[in-house]
């Protein structure tokens, strides 16, 4: 089966069950100013989800354009992808459990739409907690449509729940549906979500109930469903694939990369990972153009200047020498632009060109930056002898060598393979041990690194620090304070919803019904200079996001940590986890912290701008 046909399929289905079909939304939020894109079929109907009324009617079906840049760095492997298709349909207070699991089930299984072999499915459900009880509705469901009982996995709330979008509002169980993609005769008679062999491929949310402030649940009464199948991963399960880049969604721009580089995708793990990540950036970036976005240093502009010159990094990593965007922006165009007209037409072309040339000579002033570091015969980097014979390089794994390595990968685009790869033309051999331990120390910094950048997919304004210059510096530890400040002044149920700081402002988002008075904003004002007066040290500490939640630093514990998190602490006043940068005592803060505006940012959310000054 096909792409378009399975798209057309699923809005058919739903449509003979007497849904109205819309039109896939922009990638850029209308009515969401602090998110970067779309990144989920819900994501353009939550107004309508949380009880507006919807134009045409209760019952809604589409195929929704996704950008998610939170795995960013996962894409690679088969099935991360930076942009997707997400096919879903919602009951708006009409339908319930019953109809969406039937229906569900009656797509994937009847002859006349996908007609998948019941033996390859399993599912899950919520099986309760403290909460909420045990969805033993769903599970009946399941059970009646003939799903064996060991293919029904009862699993907790990280696996079968969804929301509150914020801390609080509706949310619910969720039953997953799961296809088995090894052999037939090899499929267990149990479901166990460990096996990477059982792909999920759709998912109904029951929005059952609310979470109102003091955290317990309620009933609603008006019930929603919200149901989401990825049509990258539903059609590689159809063709028999494991590997997401095999259909035709992507399989024409691995043979356009193909034939630009002179290299097969199955030629090496390393090879096809690069391919991978061209073809997903590339389609994510004319995606990204084509919904109004150019290449820029901020927001937006950032991400989509990251993907474009990532994807142009792997093209250099395969030997392309040439400009190659627009060859692959073609065959994107050709699999898409007749279901996404907008896609079409030169502008694709002409950012895409600009954007590269202008990234290539950024590298340009790259290699000429390497040469200074190769050349200096006293530098900690690399020590050579004066005069025309080169000798054996002795590059020291401490932090100088990741330092020049990092630096030339933030500041001109180059990845520590190039890195390597240069050292070599000159002539300069790396043993492996060595290389092993200089690659360990920019991961280093690099893990840092991306500690402040993982999160733009959650958030406009999420650690969204513009540079690392003294004051955006300065900047980034005043907000902890003003965070400190105003969970004391306005209550312990204000936590950080975004921020975007540069040298000359902060701009901080906040959960917060209402509008703040001028004495808590002045009371606010008193704390932050309090603490800057008092100079007190700021002192960072690594620790696991237990170690951390249960000191009682501020972070988002719903969202995925790594295994350790740095916790910066401000005795007296401020105790959170951060990526960094801060500075080393308060008194190393500038002037006078002042809030020059509060305003709205979105339902329940308040925004400050603030100077230092």
């Amino acid at each position: 089966m096909i792409a378009k046909e399975l798209r057309q399929k699923y809005l058919d289905f739903f449509k003979s069950k007497e849904h109205a079909i819309i039109p896939s939304s922009p990638l850029v939020p209308e009515n969401d100013p602090t998110t970067l894109f779309i990144n989920s079929g819900m994501h353009p109907l939550v107004p309508y989800l949380m009880g507006e009324k919807h134009p045409l009617g209760k019952r809604l079906t589409d195929a929704q354009k996704c950008i998610r840049t939170g795995d960013i760095d996962e894409v690679g492997d088969t099935t991360h992808h930076t942009f997707f298709e997400m096919l879903g349909n919602w009951s708006l207070g009409d339908y319930f459990k019953k109809e969406a699991i039937s229906w569900s089930f009656e797509f994937l299984t009847s002859p006349e739409w996908l007609g998948l072999d019941k033996k390859r499915l399993a599912c899950s459900v919520f099986e309760g907690d403290v909460d909420a009880s045990f969805d033993e509705e769903a599970y009946n469901i399941w059970k009646n449509l003939g799903m064996p009982e060991k293919k029904i996995a009862k699993l907790p709330k990280k696996n079968n729940w969804w929301g509150p979008a914020g801390i609080t509002g509706p949310c619910g169980g969720d039953t997953e549906m799961f296809y088995w993609v090894g052999d037939l005769d090899k499929v267990p008679e149990s479901f166990n979500d460990d096996n990477d062999l059982w792909v999920e491929i759709w998912n109904d949310v029951f929005m059952e109930f609310n979470k109102n402030a003091e955290g317990k649940y309620e009933k609603l009464e008006k019930q929603n469903v919200d149901t989401g199948m990825g049509l990258e991963r539903v059609l590689a399960a159809l063709n028999g694939f494991s590997d997401n880049y095999r259909t035709e969604l992507f399989w024409p721009i691995i043979q356009k990369i193909e034939e630009l580089s002179g290299k097969k995708y199955d030629e090496s793990p390393e090879i096809k990972k690069a391919m991978r990540i061209i073809s997903d950036h590339i389609k994510a970036s004319a995606f990204i153009i084509a919904d109004g976005v150019s290449p820029s240093n901020t927001e937006r502009g950032y991400i989509l200047r990251r993907l474009i010159r990532r994807a142009i990094r792997q093209g250099h990593l395969l030997g392309i020498k040439n400009n190659f965007t627009i060859e692959i922006a073609k065959v994107v165009q050709k699999i898409y632009g007749e279901i996404y007209p907008e896609i079409l037409g030169e502008k694709v072309f002409n950012i895409l060109e600009e954007e590269e040339n202008k990234f290539r000579k950024t590298l340009e002033n790259g290699l000429k930056e390497f040469e200074k570091y190769l050349s200096n015969p006293e530098g900690n980097y690399i020590n050579r002898k004066v005069g025309d014979e080169l000798q054996q390089a002795n590059l020291y794994p401490n932090d100088d060598t990741a330092n020049m390595m990092f630096n030339l990968y933030q500041t001109y685009g180059f990845p520590i393979e190039m890195v390597f790869e240069e050292l070599e033309k000159a002539n300069i051999g790396i043993d492996n041990d060595k290389r092993t331990k200089i690659e360990s120390k920019f991961n280093e910094k690099l893990k840092q690194h991306q500690e402040l950048s993982r999160t733009a997919s959650v958030g406009m304004f999420k650690g969204g620090l513009a540079d690392n210059k003294e004051e955006t510096t300065q900047l980034h530890t005043v907000a902890h304070l003003m965070l400190a400040g105003l969970r004391k002044i306005l209550g312990n149920h204000v936590h950080q919803k975004g921020s975007n700081i540069n040298g000359e402002r902060l701009r901080f988002d906040f959960s917060h019904p209402d509008k703040m008075t001028e004495e808590q904003k002045k009371a606010v004002e008193d704390f932050v200079n309090g603490a800057i007066e008092s100079k007190t040290e700021v002192v960072m500490e690594e620790m696991t996001p237990e170690e951390a939640k249960n000191a009682g630093a501020e972070g988002e514990f719903g969202h995925k940590y790594g295994d350790k998190v740095k916790v910066y602490s401000i005795e007296g006043y401020s105790k959170e986890i951060c990526g960094g940068p801060h500075v080393e005592n308060t008194g190393d803060i500038k002037g006078v912290f002042k809030i020059k505006k509060e305003e709205s940012s979105s339902a329940g959310v308040r925004r400050i701008k603030a100077v230092v000054e």
